[in-house]
């Protein structure tokens, strides 16, 4: 048996991580900073917190109403009046819920890209998302959107 100071290179186990003998790196951001936030994620915050606010003051109105996020509107020739448009470009979609047998809940779907694209910085965007929101909860709940504002 060898010990270890005589082991050829390339034999046994590797005692170095890297090539270079400094093993791994830490984390890349130190722990104090924030890590870097997609668009969508950043987006996903902002329906948070507005539907967060909704929730507090509506919650008997609002459960079970889902609220959803998707990139871009479906391509469909003709939008039905459920959905909320900036000329011919849908901004949200309001799919009241389905009683019976295949109860589905009512559904509030927002387009993050048409968004986005009208929003001059993240302080308007915030806005935009805000009062989409509050348009198509009134619409569900048939009532004016300056009640819920």
């Amino acid at each position: 048996m060898t010990s270890p100071e005589h082991r050829r290179p390339g034999s046994g186990r590797r005692t170095h991580r890297d090539r270079h003998g400094r093993g791994l790196r830490g984390r890349l951001v130190p722990a104090t900073v924030p890590l870097a936030r997609t668009k969508a994620e950043v987006f996903d915050d902002l329906v948070l917190d507005t539907v967060e606010a909704l929730e507090r003051r509506f919650a008997k109105e609002l459960a079970g109403v889902e609220f959803a996020v998707e990139d871009v509107p479906p391509d469909l020739n003709v939008y039905d009046s459920d959905v909320l448009e900036d000329g011919e470009v849908p901004l949200a979609r309001l799919l009241p819920g389905r009683p019976g047998r295949q109860e589905m809940p009512p559904r509030i779907v927002l387009y993050r890209r048409p968004l986005e694209f009208r929003a001059m910085d993240r302080e308007d965007l915030a806005d935009l998302v805000h009062d989409v929101i509050i348009e198509q909860v009134a619409n569900l709940l048939g009532v004016d959107p300056d009640e819920l504002a």
